[in-house]
């Protein structure tokens, strides 16, 4: 109890900030929060696009070298919190039809546009639950996808997990075919180690499969990271720095952790955005929200687990998500497989359709089933390619000028200059990064480099102060 009361007493001098950010327009006057850094245009903003009218002009990495996202959309049951549509346990004919066409995706894809087999960078499987996969359906994914993906160079190959998926019989199984086959680093969706909050957020787990969950995980020999949800409904500081406590304990390489996003950021609305609208006082305040982000650095600091990637903590750099700083640190080309996957290219970005039925028909007709995306402009293109790098790690102005063919435009130079004057990032010759102070407000500060029409909420929502997104 100490030990945590010295920690919010330090936390509380970020109420002060986030009052003066919020009088400077940086921060809306509810203080309310949207995510932002992780793809520009938002994800939900792109307009129809076939394949034709979307790789008209685009020329292909000569050496055929992506990084690799494959999306499994099945779970065992709806979690509150996400906005991802999802079927929900299942039958196992369903999960074979689905990967049936997920193998002809690859092959529609290598002969349309790479027209080589493709070489993997980094892989990410995610979900969904991409271990909702009986040890079978597992082993004929990975063994196809590995055969027609070469996976031979020194890659890192992670794996989005949910802990029940890797415990028990068919869990420890599971382990041992993903390993047979090359993965090497597991995401585990722990979210919290509190059994009065899973609940709330309809896991499929409580505190001791979590825990048993990353045992195995480490046992087994692979890179782990665990993640972790804060300003929770029925979540209150102190239950949030005990899940830190035992997140540290675990020892394991590397702790994420998220705000709750309550704005539809996928294509299904999460059933917390309803229960945000209809019963507000369930939700920790934003004051609440920002002192136990505060705490969780701090603490994690002090147990040597610093922020290598934005909300992303750990002892070393070696153990980030490669995947992660490929596509949105240095802006490498990334491609996507499956229901609602995204690719992201030099200079433009795709979706695949949300809809299974139109996922198996465009398939059926020999045709990606991409049906939206954005090639973007040259303004579009220097906003993606400050935001992305700026929220995660930082601007490397060699890359940018090299993405975007020219230097920082002049508009956004002084927004830059207004930033740094706030102590919120520094300007240098070779990077422009965030303070420490601007990390922690990382998302609403990337949010100036918005276009209006990409904006989260109205102009009215921000007081007129010099770091207003809607200021030129």
């Amino acid at each position: 109890m100490e030990k945590f009361n010295e920690l919010l007493d330090n936390a509380n001098s970020i109420l002060a900030e986030f009052e003066k950010f919020k009088e400077l327009g940086l921060i809306p006057k509810s203080g309310d929060f949207y995510p932002a850094g992780v793809h520009y245009p938002p994800i939900t903003m792109y307009e129809n696009i076939n394949q034709d009218q979307f790789y008209r002009d685009y020329s292909p990495i000569k050496k055929g070298e992506y990084d690799i996202y494959v999306h499994i959309p099945f779970c065992r049951r709806r979690c509150v919190f996400c906005h991802y549509p999802s079927l929900y346990a299942a039958k196992d004919h369903v999960k074979d039809r689905y990967l049936d066409y997920l193998s002809k995706e690859i092959d529609l894809y290598t002969d349309y546009v790479v027209k080589q087999k493709i070489h993997a960078r980094t892989i990410l499987i995610g979900g969904g639950t991409p271990t909702d996969l009986s040890p079978e359906q597992l082993r004929k994914f990975l063994k196809y996808f590995t055969e027609k993906i070469n996976t031979e160079s020194n890659i890192q190959f992670n794996y989005d997990i949910d802990p029940s998926t890797i415990t028990g019989e068919d869990g420890i199984e599971r382990l041992k075919i993903m390993k047979e086959f090359g993965v090497d680093r597991l995401t585990i969706g722990v979210q919290s180690f509190n059994d009065h909050i899973l609940k709330k957020m309809n896991r499929d787990h409580d505190r001791h499969i979590a825990f048993e969950s990353v045992e195995n995980s480490m046992k087994y020999g692979f890179q782990t990271n665990i993640e972790f949800i804060f300003g929770y409904p029925g979540q209150d500081i102190q239950a949030w720095y005990e899940d830190m406590k035992c997140a540290v304990d675990t020892g394991v390489d590397e702790i994420q952790m998220y705000r709750l996003k309550t704005l539809p950021y996928g294509d299904q609305e999460g059933i917390i955005n309803k229960i945000k609208q209809q019963h507000p006082e369930r939700l920790p305040s934003n004051e609440e929200a920002m002192l136990m982000k505060k705490i969780a650095i701090d603490y994690l600091a002090e147990n040597g687990y610093h922020e290598n990637l934005r909300r992303v903590f750990t002892k070393s750099k070696k153990f980030i998500s490669k995947y992660a700083y490929n596509q949105c640190c240095i802006l490498q080309e990334e491609i996507g497989f499956g229901l609602t996957a995204f690719g992201s290219l030099k200079d433009r970005f795709y979706l695949n359709t949300q809809n299974f039925d139109e996922y198996y028909r465009k398939i059926d007709n020999d045709e990606l089933p991409i049906n939206r995306g954005i090639i973007r402009s040259r303004d579009e293109q220097e906003r993606w390619a400050i935001i992305l790098p700026l929220k995660n790690y930082w601007i490397n102005r060699k890359i940018f000028n090299n993405r975007c063919g020219a230097q920082i435009s002049e508009q956004h130079m002084k927004k830059l200059n207004a930033l740094e004057k706030a102590g919120l990032l520094k300007i240098e010759d070779k990077k422009i990064e965030l303070t420490k102070l601007g990390a922690f407000f990382a998302d609403e500060v990337v949010t100036q480099f918005s276009d209006k029409k990409y904006l989260p909420y109205a102009e009215s929502e921000y007081a007129h102060g010099e770091l207003s997104p809607y200021q030129v």
